[in-house]
């Protein structure tokens, strides 16, 4: 079963984290949620959902003691399918790659509280002093904008979610449509505690070619370019 703070008890928060071949951030994750589970003031349930990975990304997630669900590939399809089946009534959409600072669990709880959705302020780890400018610009445009990512860690009353249908099933930019959808009813809460996410994806293909990449493919999204074809200049 999902490990969950007290298994007798209805979770007060349910973090759902979409999974492809993960295993090389997966024993960190882990390791962190563990003692965020046995520290927290709240019953919490943590629901892993894997679009077909060929790694030994669901082993590692089961060896820990969590549930694995499957599900077609597809971030907003493996989201979605986590959402469905968790019992919360508040929902923190979590990436693999990402980390919630200690009491950011009850930071969202108490969020939720009197706000319909929000998200945290993000850090990118890494070596690259280029990391912090990214992360702030990324934080400040959300701020001005009412529009969050999936780095930034999203969390929504369920009720809300559900009503708005889920996220939309789209190859790329899930997270904007939602936050769009989402700030049309109310605007975001926007946590300065912080959520860390890694900064693999520009390390991998240059920060500032990923930087232009991630750019051109929100503005050509604005444009109505179908999120399918922008998928394949993502991939």
């Amino acid at each position: 079963m999902n490990i969950v703070r007290d298994a007798s008890s209805i979770p007060a928060l349910s973090v759902v984290i979409p999974v492809l071949n993960e295993a090389q951030v997966l024993p960190e994750l882990l390791a962190v949620l563990h003692q965020q589970i046995s520290n927290s003031d709240y019953p919490l349930e943590v629901i892993f959902v894997d679009g077909g990975s060929t790694d030994n990304s669901r082993q590692l997630i089961c060896e820990q003691g969590f549930d694995c669900l499957q599900s077609e590939r597809g971030r907003a399809r493996q989201l979605n399918v986590g959402a469905a089946a968790a019992r919360a009534d508040n929902l923190l959409f979590l990436h693999a790659d990402s980390s919630v600072a200690d009491g950011g669990f009850e930071a969202v709880l108490v969020a939720l509280e009197n706000h319909l959705w929000g998200r945290f302020d993000l850090r990118i780890s890494g070596n690259s002093v280029m990391f912090l400018v990214i992360a702030f610009c990324m934080n400040w445009r959300s701020r001005l904008t009412g529009i969050a990512t999936g780095d930034q860690g999203i969390f929504v009353k369920r009720a809300m979610f559900e009503q708005l249908g889920g996220f939309p099933n789209q190859a790329l930019m899930e997270d904007i449509a939602l936050s769009a959808r989402l700030r049309k009813l109310s605007p975001p809460v926007c946590l300065a505690l912080k959520i860390s996410t890694s900064g693999r994806r520009w390390e991998k293909g240059g920060v500032w070619k990923t930087i232009f990449l991630m750019w051109r493919l929100r503005f050509m999204y604005w444009l109505g370019v179908s999120p399918n074809k922008l998928v394949k200049r993502y991939d």
